[in-house]
């Protein structure tokens, strides 16, 4: 394992590590369920508009979640009370992402309202978000994994960070360090095992990349650590929340691929037009209850009626 030099230490310690992004490297720590909101809303995000739906039913079916009532309230109360901060040259600044979010009884649907100054890094990230795989990151249970991830992808391209950079930084990052400076697992085995390596673990089996890191010494301690990053060899491109898609466009294509139909002939169908494919399933429902067509395979016998309508293409 490398021994960095006093010097090398000193150099490093400097702000080599710089992220074009204020919002992503903007230092925090929310829960799974969080970030699984804030992704959401990320998601629906349009210009100039501060106010959002989100549906629970949308949240199950594109990230394969289920997150309770209680889970739910106890998330967003913590999200109106936690103070984000971010880095720039000029300035440190602190604000909250969020103004309030309305439970509408009946209807499994949060409204949210967004601040207005943390609007333009909602957008600055959605933009960064363009160039990430969502569905990976949302794959990660762990909150450490997803941010990570974020901090991993922005340098793919060139296989590593730039250099080493200070632990204590990447703890800030991550939140675990409190304004007065107490930070948590300071034992190196510690955020090793339930930081680092549970991170590792989970971007490598479910993102689209490969995530590995080194310790470097200064001393007799640990002081900074080298991420490396490249393209997974076993896990290709996933899908991604695609911006350029609504919400309840995403939703009807889950819906469709819950009838075992796959990703690319969903988004066929949902072309052709979503309502038609709900009727055409009531139809076929109805005509099978009278006997007068037997369905074993549901999926293929969907599939099989596009092809003949020329909406798939037969393989």
């Amino acid at each position: 394992m490398e021994i960095i030099t006093a010097q090398d230490a000193k150099e490093i310690g400097n702000k080599v590590y710089k992220q074009h992004n204020a919002i992503t490297s903007g230092r925090y720590d929310f829960t799974a369920c969080q970030l699984d909101i804030l992704f959401m809303v990320l998601a629906s995000l349009k210009e100039e508009e501060t106010h959002y739906k989100i549906h629970t039913k949308d949240i199950e079916l594109i990230t394969g979640r289920q997150w309770n009532i209680s889970q739910l309230t106890n998330s967003t109360e913590q999200l109106l009370t936690r103070m984000f901060e971010i880095e720039t040259e000029d300035r440190h600044r602190q604000f909250v992402l969020f103004q309030y979010f309305d439970y509408i009884k009946g209807t499994r649907t949060i409204e949210v309202k967004l601040s207005e100054v943390a609007l333009p890094y909602f957008f600055e990230l959605k933009n960064n978000f363009t160039h990430f795989q969502l569905k990976s990151v949302l794959g990660c249970t762990s909150s450490y994994a997803k941010r990570i991830y974020m901090l991993a992808c922005q340098w793919r391209t060139i296989g590593k960070f730039p250099k080493p950079i200070p632990i204590i930084e990447l703890k800030q990052m991550l939140g675990l360090v409190d304004k007065k400076g107490v930070e948590q697992y300071e034992r190196i085995s510690a955020f090793k095992a339930d930081v680092l390596d549970k991170a590792k673990k989970q971007i490598n089996e479910n993102t689209d990349i490969s995530f590995d890191y080194e310790l470097f010494k200064h001393g007799r301690s640990f002081t900074h650590i080298q991420i490396y990053v490249s393209m997974s060899k076993d896990n290709p491109k996933q899908l991604e929340i695609d911006y350029t898609q609504s919400i309840s466009e995403q939703r009807n294509i889950r819906t469709i691929m819950a009838y075992g139909i796959n990703e690319e002939y969903a988004k066929l169908i949902v072309k052709d037009g979503f309502e038609k494919f709900i009727d055409f399933v009531k139809k076929v429902n109805e005509r099978a209850k009278k006997g007068e067509i037997n369905v074993d395979n549901a999926s293929a016998y969907i599939i099989g009626s596009y092809q003949k309508k020329g909406v798939l293409q037969k393989k």
